[in-house]
């Protein structure tokens, strides 16, 4: 069992970033804190679930401003992306939905961050992750400061290289009557956001020092590969990026100009790397069509999300190669074809809430009648109902909702492929490569594998 449940440390500012304890240790048999059944709470806000939006500051950096890989790394960073750039290519972990309030539920938590951790350990200098990119819902239920410990901190505690995030909803939402300072946007950026290395309050004994993101929305830039991150707030559905003209008042539209401003960068440079555009909120999430009454899906897609974001890609010119997202509590793939810019393009958007908060099924049974589950392949076109580019297609290509396999992203990206695995961690499962896409850079399509 981990002894890390002692006295604070007592020096909170450091010179240089840390990310682990610097010995492997043992995962915990409970919670520090014990987590109290939130489902009074959730009574209580339940219409706030779907009303309430939160504000946010703008970033630190002007909005074509990127954040380096290398800068993260304090000083090691040149090592650390020389080393990259030798290798001919970078790796990264990503997943969602991975705090844990509840025991068993926890149990899933440390298998998919230790395997994680061990992936790292363990690879050829050349295959290790450089960095986690977590998809948001970092923790449960209401992104409580007293619960970082247990479902970020305790969990990644062997994990040794940066992790950074995008607030989920549940990072974000504001339970009325939290003390100042303690709601849960102001949490995920005293931990996520800092100015500098420091030992937060929430991570207690542990040493991981907080990560220093320029805001709650941001891009990485790392050799090989760009990730534009972006915070779609607190609703429980559908995701919100701005104000919608008004429509969400205390919204700013600052992630507008900043997602223009950084595409428009991708174009001046005549950037070659790999564009990856990163959201908690799914753009796509399944659910049968509307004259399917014998199922539901779970959380729906965010079409007007993704209809601002289409609106500035097609007119700066310049679309992601890939979308990443969470919050659907399962892992999903989905292939949507544009004609873009002159040329057909095939664009992987993957749903990957599989980090050990619990697995829904893609599909839930109405009214007791059986479900007719979606096979792979399946067209899938009414999701996308009224683009705003010129779609010419929507393909579910792969899902996993099987109850136990938690599982995890790992991205792979040199100068000619991206490519994004899904890595189970079911011990039982005969092979941990559950799904594989590639995306030849160059031509914006899908590649062999």
């Amino acid at each position: 069992m981990s002894t890390h449940h002692a006295r604070p440390v007592t020096h909170p500012v450091f010179s240089e970033p840390v990310f682990n304890e610097g010995v492997v240790t043992d995962d915990p048999t409970g919670f520090a804190v014990f987590h109290a059944n939130d489902q009074e709470i959730y009574k209580q806000v339940e219409e706030l679930l779907k009303t309430q939006v939160v504000a946010f500051r703008r970033s630190r950096l002007p909005d074509d401003g990127l954040f380096p890989l290398a800068q993260v790394w304090g000083a090691h960073g040149a090592t650390v992306t020389e080393a990259i750039r030798k290798a001919g290519q970078i790796v990264f972990h990503a997943v969602g939905d991975s705090g844990a309030t509840s025991k068993a539920a926890f149990r899933n938590e440390l298998r998919v961050a230790d395997h994680a951790s061990e992936d790292l350990r363990s690879a050829p200098v050349e295959e290790r992750a450089a960095f986690f990119f977590h998809l948001g819902d970092v923790v449960y239920d209401f992104g409580e400061s007293t619960y970082y410990y247990d479902q970020f901190y305790e969990p990644f505690r062997n994990y040794m290289a940066p992790i950074f995030a995008i607030a989920g909803n549940h990072d974000s939402f504001v339970v009325p009557d939290t003390p100042k300072g303690d709601e849960a946007l102001e949490t995920f950026g005293r931990n996520f956001c800092a100015e500098g290395p420091q030992i937060t309050k929430e991570a207690r004994t542990l040493h991981r020092t907080a990560m220093t993101q320029p805001g709650v929305y941001f891009t990485l830039d790392a050799p090989f590969v760009r990730i534009i991150g972006l915070f779609s707030n607190a609703l429980e559905d559908p995701g919100v990026i701005s104000s919608q003209s008004g429509h969400w008042a205390n919204v700013p539209d600052f992630q507008l100009d900043f997602l223009r401003a950084q595409l428009e960068r991708v174009k001046k440079e005549q950037y070659k790397g790999a564009v990856l555009l990163a959201v908690h909120h799914p753009p796509f999430s399944y659910s049968p069509m509307a004259d399917a009454p014998a199922a539901i899906g779970n959380h729906a897609g965010s079409p007007l999300m993704l209809r601002q974001i289409d609106t500035i890609c097609k007119d700066v010119g310049i679309y992601p190669h890939a979308l990443l997202s969470a919050h659907q509590h399962n892992y999903e793939r989905y292939t949507r074809t544009l004609q873009f810019a002159g040329k057909e393009f095939e664009v992987p958007f993957v749903v990957c809430g599989s980090g050990g908060h619990h697995l829904n099924p893609v599909v839930q049974a109405r009214r007791g009648q059986p479900v007719q589950r979606p096979r792979f392949g399946s067209d899938v076109g009414y999701l996308d109902p009224n683009p705003a580019v010129e779609s010419r297609g929507l393909i579910l290509e792969n899902y996993d909702d099987n109850q136990t396999h938690y599982g995890y992203l790992r991205v792979t990206v040199t100068a000619e492929q991206l490519r994004i695995a899904f890595q189970l961690t079911d011990e039982d499962v005969a092979q941990a490569q559950a799904d594989l896409v590639t995306v030849d850079l160059a031509a914006h399509l899908l590649a062999a594998n």
